[in-house]
């Protein structure tokens, strides 16, 4: 019985002209994960396997991983149906005039708010936001990657993704309704990890959102949710 490991991007750039790159947070974040999964593990720390999306925060966070954890010789595939549904598109395909910047507390809720009915619509098949999947194809993408990593053999996978895929991927295992992967997603933290038994009876759920390696108060500010 092999083991998944799930885990979402560090703090990318949240209300910046390019969201998808780590910020200075998002990467210390992910170094420090690797360095906690380094120091715990008895005899030595490995992956069989890591898969990411093709997004460069994904892929930063794999990075920083294995820099902390001493990993960049593990092999490492790239899937786009671990990538992330595009926030904005979501909102636009039900709020069409421009937004400002969600650079106030009550932005920042409003941002939220619609991204909330945004996904529902989506996933209701109400709209089809521009440059996206269907909502049934974004799931398959999870869906595969999933598979790929329960049929791969490898007794260690790390998978490093997003919010949606991840949320996505639980609500999956649980078989919890689609609209439980919206809460789910919002309320996973940056590079917090989740774990799954990969059995031939399909993966079960053994741990959810934590994070160990922010625990104390070196880290206490660390914690973070986009």
């Amino acid at each position: 019985m092999g083991t998944l490991y799930l885990v979402r991007h560090g703090q990318a750039s949240f209300g910046a002209d390019d969201y998808d790159q780590l910020s200075a947070l998002g990467q210390a974040q992910a170094r420090r994960l690797g360095e906690y999964w380094r120091e715990s593990q008895e005899p030595e720390l490995r992956f069989d396997a890591v898969l990411t999306g093709t997004l460069r925060r994904q892929v930063q966070t794999w990075q920083g991983i294995a820099e902390g954890a001493a990993l960049a010789d593990t092999p490492h595939t790239r899937l786009a149906g671990l990538n992330e549904y595009d926030s904005h598109a979501v909102i636009a395909a039900i709020h069409p005039e421009p937004l400002p910047r969600p650079d106030t507390p009550e932005r920042y809720r409003a941002h939220f708010r619609l991204l909330r009915q945004g996904l529902a619509a989506w996933i209701r098949g109400e709209t089809a936001p521009t440059g996206m999947p269907s909502y049934a194809d974004f799931v398959q993408g999870v869906d595969d990657a999933l598979a790929q990593a329960r049929t791969s053999g490898a007794e260690r996978v790390l998978l490093v993704s997003s919010g949606g895929p991840i949320a996505t991927a639980v609500s999956r295992v649980l078989q919890a309704p689609p609209e439980v992967s919206i809460e789910l997603n919002l309320h996973y933290r940056n590079t917090a990890v989740s774990e799954l038994n990969l059995g031939r009876r399909g993966p079960m759920l053994v741990t959810y959102n934590t994070l160990p390696h922010l625990v104390g108060p070196a880290w206490r500010d660390w914690v973070s949710y986009a």
